[in-house]
């Protein structure tokens, strides 16, 4: 059970390669699992008590189920070991984030430690086992672990350690092996991508990391978590030439107010950030833009608030995801005066939620009509459209979906799809052009055996974000 970021999930795949190498065989239901292991999640308030509900879950599951070994890992373990081992004897054994690469390790010895909580240091590389868990077509790629910024609100350097770059020719190996088996989608992720290689000897950047990976054979290089503080010309260059590189760019920014972004310890002010974007906007045609911003931290007041509101309007992010700020022991700002209440944390988030929902309508709206290149996903659960798919500005999980109810696919193709409604986060299209079979060597044809037929459904679809 993985919980939390994508990065979570690569330190999930990485235990099954792990285990599967050393003969354990997955399966699909907890309840049938001898050994089950839940990765925590430990950033905020919320996300820890989702890891708990999810441990004591699963620990019914030594009661209930098959399950003889439960392991906790990730953040919540590195953060809280000696509290949880203390209030869960039901826990077998607690593995922080730099251990999750030893479970093989500890669950063959005889006498295994309860804990193994070292100082975070350690990142995979391309010739550590890993699975990958999302569909054959598409995949995360973590590029470096930890981070060494020192945001006032954030845990993560505490959780996770300083900045661990992979050398571009490791990322490479790996990336080619998942083009192998079929991966047409790769999402970059790190703590800090725009800090990549600054700890490696000649220090590359991720201009010179994306110049390698553009080789590789696969359609779609996305952006994630690229932080703002550095972004060269260089990179943006290369994103604006190279068309394998999604126009796409997971950017959190946070916040507009220059009081609030010092005292988050931000490292660059409202007039940096808003140059910057215009610049990308200006060189990178056709960009879809993802941020987050954090309302609540303390110190805020409506003036600072009533600024972020504006600047969502201004912007008009295709993207965007709302934090209420988590009061989180060990971070700078939980020793920050004027606390801001919850009630006003949460009206504050609604209210930038409702902005942007609007623009999201608006953006969406202007689509139709439009053709957009679409990776197919496969059928579309619980709707009345039968196909479901993504367009490049839209990355898994996180973002809005396009659902096709006229045409036919293989999951994991790519076809050229034209837009007939829009909704708030989702669209609907028709298939117009698909493409042809020899260029269709990546598709996964044993997730699906043959073409999805699809007829038109009569009612719009609805999502809830």
């Amino acid at each position: 059970m993985t919980l939390g970021c994508p990065k979570n999930r690569v330190d999930s795949e990485v235990m099954l390669g792990t285990l599967k190498h050393r003969g354990y065989t997955l399966v699909q239901e907890a309840s049938e699992a001898q050994v089950i292991v839940v990765n925590t999640c430990a950033f905020i308030g919320p996300a820890k008590q989702e890891s708990v509900d999810s441990i004591l879950e699963m620990a019914e599951l030594k009661k209930s189920g098959s399950c003889s070994t439960l392991v906790v890992t990730g953040c919540l373990s590195q953060r809280y070991g000696e509290e949880l081992a203390k209030e869960m004897p039901e826990v077998d054994h607690f593995l922080g984030t730099s251990a999750y690469a030893q479970i093989g390790d500890l669950l063959a010895a005889e006498a295994s430690p309860r804990q193994v909580i070292p100082d975070p240091d350690y990142i995979h590389d391309a010739d550590t086992p890993r699975i990958n868990s999302m569909p054959k077509y598409t995949a995360y790629l973590k590029v470096s672990e930890g981070c060494d910024n020192a945001c006032a609100f954030c845990i993560i350097p505490t959780l996770r350690g300083g900045q661990r770059s992979r050398t571009i020719e490791d990322i490479v190996i790996e990336a080619q092996r998942l083009a192998d088996s079929g991966v047409q989608e790769l999402n970059l992720v790190a703590q800090d991508l725009t800090a990549y290689g600054h700890d490696l000897p000649g220090r590359p950047k991720l201009h010179d990391l994306l110049k390698a990976l553009v080789k590789v054979d696969v359609r779609w290089i996305r952006l994630h978590y690229a932080y703002p503080r550095v972004f060269p010309d260089e990179l943006i260059e290369v994103m604006a030439a190279e068309p394998k590189i999604a126009r796409y760019l997971d950017m959190p920014v946070q916040h507009v107010s220059d009081k609030l972004l010092l005292s988050m310890k931000r490292g660059r002010n409202s007039e940096f950030l808003k140059g910057l974007l215009t610049k990308l906007r200006e060189r990178v045609p056709g960009l879809v833009m993802r941020t987050s911003l954090i309302v609540g931290l303390p110190g805020e007041t409506e003036e600072d608030f009533e600024m972020l509101k504006e600047f969502v309007k201004t912007q008009r992010f295709e993207r965007l995801g709302v934090f209420q700020y988590s009061d989180e022991e060990g971070t700078a700002a939980y020793d920050l005066p004027d606390k801001v209440p919850q009630k006003i944390i949460e009206r504050r988030w609604r209210e930038v939620m409702a902005i942007q929902k609007r623009i999201n309508r608006e953006q969406n709206k202007k689509l139709v009509g439009k053709r957009l290149e679409v990776l197919v996903e496969g059928p579309a659960p619980e709707t009345e459209h039968l196909l479901v798919g993504r367009h490049q500005g839209q990355a898994p999980e996180i973002d809005g979906l396009v659902y096709i109810n006229d045409g036919l696919a293989y999951p994991g193709e790519l076809v050229t799809v034209e837009v007939t409604e829009a909704h708030d986060y989702d669209l609907v299209a028709r298939v117009v052009e698909r493409p042809d079979p020899k260029q269709r060597q990546h598709v996964a044809r044993d997730a699906h055996p043959a073409p999805v037929p699809v007829v038109p459904a009569p009612r719009p679809v609805t999502r809830l974000e």
